[in-house]
């Protein structure tokens, strides 16, 4: 649970431009891994659901801040 919470502490100090560039880029490596995981079985396959949920977490953070302001 500590690296989820220290995830999300560090979103919030990332600012909005920030946040999408980290978005896209990690969208990014989420299509390489489930395309190589499709080719070959990876080694951790566990890596995918966490990296698409950090990828789900910070596009909530970035729909809180649009809300807020």
């Amino acid at each position: 649970m500590s690296k989820k919470i220290d995830f999300n502490k560090s979103l919030v100090e990332m600012n909005a431009d920030d946040l999408k560039a980290r978005i896209r880029e990690d969208e990014m490596r989420l299509k390489k891994l489930t395309f190589a995981h499709a080719i070959t079985p990876l080694e951790n396959p566990m890596s995918i659901r966490s990296l698409r949920r950090d990828i789900a977490r910070m596009k909530t953070e970035l729909k809180k801040r649009e809300l807020a302001g």
